[in-house]
């Protein structure tokens, strides 16, 4: 018996007697062969395709045959505290060892959660990257016997600056692995052009030999891809109502702005004959909730139907996503990627619809500006946390102090967002509001990195431009990501 059988019997013994599942996806099964005969590994895989089982699976298993050491902690980085929450949730609810840690904690929650990592009370633990930069973690990791046994970074594509979603801190991983000496890393995104994952490679000091890539595109025959050329709202009704009542199961309408969703839902349940659900990033916390929980218990019959902006998504775990509808036009490929990854992950037909309305474009191109507020408006919104520290504030608040009530300008959200990024500000234990960190230092704002990444945006932009003029979508996203 090889070491490979070796591995995948102990690997699916663990799969079925902690996560319940029968059998692994053929591109898991590699990604884990891999980490249990000791190599690192790059995963490229759409959302919803089991990126977390790749590394939550190796952490559980302590056999002696494997390269994973028998000692040890599985340190998970990850910039989405929600998701974060949500899957130590479905660890814990399986009986398996895992915590978070992050700023949502208060002093004391997080001194104990790194009493009991030292102790040696998880075999997973969750954090924000940010949080390496703190004494008090990379203590609680060196008192763990047998360290890090494996790194996982999660998101790794915030790893470097032409990414989509760039997050200063993950630039520090590297040094950070070899500070913890060089345990066994995987690196998993969803989206990672060649220059990103070249970027990655780079930070973690791992050549392409060392860290080989695992990918997955959306290269499904199952997936139909298509772009209807819209007019007008009138259209855009037409357009969805056609998709929804032609495909018998749950679907998603994407929407770029709220405003929209609240224009026109009335006029998509009145039309639609099944149950019609929204879901944005202004909805109560609990609302959210029940939503999220409808959607993912939603039975074909129901025809349920989606209204959401692209705060739904990350994390969802249904397989029968039976049609996925962008009613305006995306920001980026890696955004149309990740979110019609989504649909027909059961194999089954799935329609991928794309409604261009070239009016939709300005509306990105307002994004673009509001993602890359200048340093005087960096500055105004750092001075504003700092003026009331000891006091919380929401975006809201922010929003009122820099633009009064108007919510449609989410300038505010940005500068939050960049702020928290930087370490000026961190989430508080209340829910949606941020705390003062420190000063804005002066070599925190790049006047000249804020220009070049507004240009890369708007770049992207273009690219899903012509991904609209493109006669084979599927072909043109492969080609854009080289998988």
């Amino acid at each position: 018996m090889s070491d490979s059988d070796v591995h995948l019997e102990i690997a699916e013994q663990v799969l079925r007697d902690r996560f319940a599942l029968p059998s692994l996806y053929p591109i898991q099964e590699r990604i884990v062969l891999r980490l249990l005969g000791g190599g690192d590994a790059m995963v490229v895989l759409p959302t919803g395709s089991g990126k977390s089982l790749c590394y939550q699976l190796p952490a559980l298993i302590r056999d002696r045959r494997t390269a994973l050491p028998r000692r040890g902690v599985t340190l998970v980085f990850s910039p989405l505290i929600a998701l974060m929450e949500d899957q130590v949730a479905a660890l814990r609810a399986k009986g398996i060892r895992a915590q978070y840690i992050n700023s949502t904690l208060d002093r004391k929650e997080r001194e104990a959660r790194y009493e009991a990592l030292g102790e040696g009370a998880y075999d997973l633990i969750y954090a924000t990257p940010e949080r390496m930069l703190k004494p008090e973690f990379c203590d609680a990791l060196d008192r763990v016997d047998g360290g890090v046994r494996l790194l996982a970074i999660d998101e790794a594509h915030c790893i470097t600056k032409w990414g989509h979603d760039f997050r200063p801190a993950y630039r520090d991983v590297g040094q950070f692995r070899k500070d913890l000496g060089c345990p066994l890393t995987v690196a998993l995104t969803a989206t990672a052009t060649p220059t990103v994952r070249s970027d990655i490679r780079a930070t973690l000091e791992l050549d392409e030999e060392s860290l080989p890539l695992f990918a997955e595109g959306i290269d499904r025959p199952n997936l139909s891809f298509e772009v209807r050329e819209v007019w007008d709202d009138g259209d855009r009704l037409d357009a969805i109502d056609e998709v929804a009542e032609s495909s018998f199961g749950t679907g998603i309408v994407y929407f770029a702005l709220i405003k929209k969703i609240e224009e026109l839902a009335a006029d998509i349940r009145r039309r639609h004959d099944g149950e019609v659900e929204i879901y944005h990033g202004r909805l109560d916390p609990r609302e959210k909730k029940r939503v999220y929980q409808r959607f993912t218990k939603a039975r074909p019959e129901d025809r349920l139907l989606l209204l959401a902006t692209n705060a739904f998504g990350m994390g969802v775990d249904k397989p029968d996503i039976r049609f996925i509808v962008h009613a305006q036009v995306p920001g980026s490929v890696e955004a149309y990627y990740q979110e019609v990854g989504r649909a027909g992950r059961d194999g089954d037909p799935s329609r991928c619809v794309m409604l261009y309305d070239q009016a939709d474009l300005a509306i990105q191109q307002t994004f673009v500006e509001w993602m890359n507020p200048g340093p005087q408006l960096l500055e105004e919104a750092a001075m504003i946390f700092a003026d009331m520290q000891g006091r919380d504030l929401s975006t809201d608040d922010l929003r009122e102090a820099i633009t009064g009530r108007n919510r449609g300008d989410r300038r505010a959200d940005y500068c939050v967002i960049t702020l928290a990024k930087l370490g000026v500000i961190e989430l508080s234990p209340v829910d949606g509001n941020y705390r003062f960190v420190r000063p804005l230092a002066e070599e925190d704002v790049d006047v000249e990195e804020i220009a070049e990444k507004r240009e890369r945006d708007l770049r992207r932009l273009l690219d899903i431009v012509q991904l609209t003029k493109s006669d084979d979508i599927r072909q043109a996203i492969l080609d854009y990501f080289d998988l």
